[in-house]
């Protein structure tokens, strides 16, 4: 092809002088096309710039925003791991003593705080065992006086709250939500939530009244297992009338309550998926029943301990964050596995401020 371009092309001119002046400037146009296609060949490096786009720089190409960091909305603090019960499937064992400072204690709140905390929920152990329930109230009247949180709660077993506590600390408190897992003396005794002759049924209608009394929201948490997955608690509970009735199903949990060296073995407490369904069922016409599976507890909560470390418990088992105190809110939660999605899902978020409650008290 390129040994005949120079013949083509003097054929080509002289085809053009041979017509008459009229045709000239039409085949002058046609011999200038042909010439850009002759010389202008398709695969050149100069056709491949003009037909294919620039491709961008890589370096010239925005980076993606990073991912907003966690709020803590609702945190739940177990600054004790010291109990006076012995529930055998319980998830946080006393495997330590420690209990921060009140001062130190009260700057992790405030880090919390300013990360966008809406509500914290204290919790052990026994929340009421340390300092005979004094270090709770100044935790309490600190994180709503204070730091003004909407929603400061307790979630204990009960006995060890006197009314003085009430007198002192009750303004301060939105929801006192008190663990009973049946409405039966006998089987209180075998999960061992029994201590000598104390009713725990009893000491929960004493609460009830008092809560009244203080202006103390009344919430009830149940965990069913394998002892009371058949009883029928609704006519007790609809007489306490709590705001909430958390119903959980009862979780094994790695190093806590199954495994070497837990301090508990829950295994025989456990019941199937189909046996907590059976016993929600039974229990539908209660209007302010929460269910809790295994499924919606998993990574839902944030769960702060006793030295303000994040537990991560993804895998089956607790495993804890830098605390707070040294690494600050939001480095220390990124490593709390926590589920804001399933959070939401499960209703983690509702009216848990009692001012908004707009209680018959």
């Amino acid at each position: 092809m390129w040994v005949l371009t120079p013949a083509a092309f003097a054929g080509k001119l002289l085809s053009v002088f041979s017509l008459p002046l009229n045709s000239l400037w039409r085949s002058l146009v046609l011999l200038s096309c042909w010439l850009r296609a002759t010389f202008w060949l398709p695969g050149t490096k100069r056709t491949k710039k003009q037909l294919v786009p620039r491709e961008p720089d890589k370096t010239e190409e925005e980076e993606e925003d990073p991912p907003l960091p966690t709020t803590p909305t609702s945190v739940n603090y177990h600054f004790t791991r010291q109990c006076n019960y012995r529930c055998g499937f319980c998830f946080h064992t006393a495997k330590t003593s420690f209990v921060l400072p009140l001062e130190e204690a009260k700057r992790g709140l405030l880090l919390l705080k300013e990360a966008g905390m809406e509500k914290i929920n204290f919790s052990g152990g026994e929340p009421f065992i340390h300092d005979r329930g004094e270090y709770l109230g100044k935790l309490v009247e600190f994180c709503k006086a204070e730091l003004q949180l909407p929603s400061v709660s307790i979630v204990s077993n009960g006995s060890l709250i006197r009314e003085k506590w009430f007198q002192n600390y009750g303004a301060y408190l939105d929801i006192l939500a008190i663990s009973c897992d049946s409405f039966d003396e006998q089987v209180n005794v075998l999960i061992g939530r029994g201590q000598g002759k104390k009713n725990h049924v009893e000491n929960l209608q004493k609460l009830r009244t008092w809560c009244r009394n203080y202006r103390v929201a009344f919430k009830i948490n149940s965990v069913i297992n394998r002892f009371n997955m058949e009883e029928d608690m609704t006519e007790q509970i609809k007489a306490l009338n709590p705001v909430r009735w958390k119903v959980f199903q009862c979780l094994l949990i790695e190093g806590e309550n199954t495994g070497e060296d837990a301090l508990r073995e829950a295994e025989r407490f456990v019941i199937s998926d189909e046996d907590f369904e059976r016993f929600l069922e039974r229990h539908k016409e209660v209007s302010c029943l929460v269910p809790e599976s295994n499924q919606k507890m998993k990574d839902s909560y944030l769960i702060l301990d006793e030295y303000m470390r994040f537990l991560n418990c993804t895998k089956g088992r607790k495993d804890p964050s830098k605390s707070i105190l040294d690494v600050g809110v939001e480095e220390a939660i990124k490593f709390s596995g926590f589920d804001e999605k399933m959070f939401l899902k499960r209703g983690g978020k509702y009216i848990w401020s009692k001012a908004d409650l707009k209680l018959d008290w």
